[in-house]
């Protein structure tokens, strides 16, 4: 491998750690993602900042948690003051790319829930830095064709940018898909999907057979401008780094062509969570389950929702059926990197911005809760230069680690201020891990579960317990991961863990402090 290598970060959104084959699922079938596992390090005990996807992809950026980069939230806009450790690498001569989805800025003008105009106060405390904001929204791309992004973006000198999910999707993609078909536009949308009456996600319009052929489709443009920046970037000198970024298998689903119905939803395998009987459920659960009870038809808009068996079986077949799909492009590209031979030369990562309850504890989507379906994400690290292939690596780790271990790995520092540590130590078994526990933040604009105030919560999470907080609510949850992995029985009000519950809460406390924000160096003594 050369002295100074390239990277390769493939990222998806809103996939869970055990849907992938080579983690152990039954059912999903990722050979080429499993490839990279077999090549390399995956780790099985990697979570997110926050189970958010802005807030989680601008920590992914940074190295930092969202209460240091400000990015708590959806709807807020990661600022051109805080340093991604791509503009480092840039800074370094690394050649710098990015195809698919950003989104460290809003992707619509819709107004916030929070704060509602009576509690808008005239000023905010902190000001934006300067520069240019609202550069992916969609609607500005849809009705402006000359729209486009600065460069570099967040140091990336190369964008080729998508916006949104589905089949419905914005930016670079949808002006090429118009210029390929004129029809484009009636190819596009439920509206226009192929019937599938049966299908109960079809009735909620979180799912719908797109029109879009499997070479047209998002996952499809991906690899292929993929492809393209790998073939230009090989005719350089320098070293690259390229992020691959897929926007399934979030929902709507909308997987194309024949990973439509790659998988029977009545053979699916549901979650052991599904049918299980909870010990003390945090009010949020089981809120959810006696709106279901309440109103059949209760579906929110966004967040979590209760789900029935049907419904949880399709969304398990169509995110299987896309993950599939995004596995064949992960393929193709790797395929390319063979080809143009560079595969020597290049670290490849995997990851996922958040999880996905998809039927765990009979609930869909996400919000507002801390289950390891939601924060444990893929991470993949394969790297012929450094490690052996094939290795299971049970260390804590954490989004906000890759920053630094990919600077660590291009002969860099890190910046001051991130959070996160370099995974180098473990990746050649210097260590057995970086870190004895994790913070996980999550800030809301809403209040939801019938709350008389938007969510905040924060969790602690080690080998052996997972402690999470809510704002203003005396209730919180409590889990032993050693006797309870599934986290069915929360002992927050189990008397025999009161002195136990203390011990997590100044821990919690302290790994607060820790992360709290150490950026900028002071620039004189006084």
């Amino acid at each position: 491998m050369r002295k100074r290598p390239n990277f390769l970060l493939f990222v998806t959104d809103q996939h869970r750690a055990d849907h992938l084959s080579c983690a152990g699922h039954p059912d999903v079938r990722t050979p080429h993602i499993d490839q990279l596992a077999a090549d390399g390090c995956r780790f099985t005990d990697f979570h997110v900042a926050t189970p958010i996807c802005q807030p989680n992809r601008a920590s992914l950026m940074t190295g930092r948690m969202p209460s240091a980069h400000g990015v708590q939230m959806n709807g807020r806009e990661l600022s051109t003051g805080e340093l991604t450790f791509v503009e480092t690498l840039r800074a370094a001569g690394y050649r710098t790319s990015l195809v698919g989805k950003s989104h460290l800025q809003n992707i619509t003008a819709a107004p916030p829930p929070w704060p509602r105009p009576s509690e808008r106060l005239p000023d905010d405390a902190r000001r934006a830095h300067p520069g240019r904001y609202g550069q992916e929204v969609a609607g500005r791309w849809a009705s402006d064709p000359s729209f486009d992004l600065d460069l570099p973006y967040y140091g990336f000198e190369q964008v080729t940018l998508t916006i949104g999910h589905a089949d419905e999707q914005q930016g670079h993609w949808r002006r090429w898909l118009q210029a390929q078909r004129p029809d484009a536009d009636q190819l596009i949308g439920p509206e226009h999907a192929e019937p599938t009456p049966e299908w109960a996600l079809g009735r909620l319009r979180q799912a719908w057979r797109t029109r879009v052929p499997e070479a047209l489709y998002p996952t499809a443009y991906i690899a292929d401008r993929s492809c393209e920046a790998l073939t230009r970037l090989a005719r350089e000198d320098a070293p690259f780094f390229l992020q691959c970024s897929f926007p399934d298998p979030h929902h709507p689903f909308t997987p194309p062509g024949r990973y439509w119905d790659l998988y029977d939803p009545s053979k699916v395998t549901l979650p052991p969570t599904f049918h299980a009987d909870l010990v003390d459920p945090p009010p949020p659960v089981a809120w959810l389950r006696a709106q279901r009870e309440r109103d059949a038809n209760f579906r929110p808009g966004h967040g979590a929702f209760a789900c029935t068996e049907q419904e949880a079986r399709e969304a398990l077949a169509l995110n299987h059926g896309s993950l599939a799909c995004i596995d064949d492009a992960v393929g193709r590209v790797m395929a390319c990197l063979r080809a143009l031979d560079l595969e020597r030369d290049t670290v490849v990562l995997f990851t996922s911005d958040h999880g996905e309850l998809l039927g765990d504890r009979g609930l869909m989507f996400k919000g507002g809760l801390h289950y390891a379906p939601l924060t444990r994400v893929p991470f993949i690290w394969r790297d012929p230069g450094l490690t052996a292939g094939g290795t299971t690596i049970d260390a804590l780790a954490q989004t906000t680690d890759i920053a630094p271990t990919v600077l660590v790995r291009a002969g860099l520092q890190p910046a001051n201020g991130m959070h996160g540590r370099s995974l180098q130590p473990v990746l050649l078994g210097e260590a057995a891990s970086v870190r004895d526990t994790l913070l996980i933040e999550e800030e809301s604009q809403r209040s939801d579960f019938g709350l008389n105030q938007r969510l905040r919560l924060r969790t602690l999470r080690d080998h052996h317990h997972r402690y999470t907080v809510y704002d203003g609510q005396p209730w919180g949850e409590l889990y032993d991961l050693q006797a309870d992995p599934l986290e069915l029985h929360n002992r927050w009000n189990d008397e025999g863990a009161r002195k136990l519950r203390g011990e997590l809460a100044e821990r919690l406390a302290r790994a607060m402090l820790a992360n709290a924000d150490c950026s900028p160096y002071p620039t004189a003594s006084a």
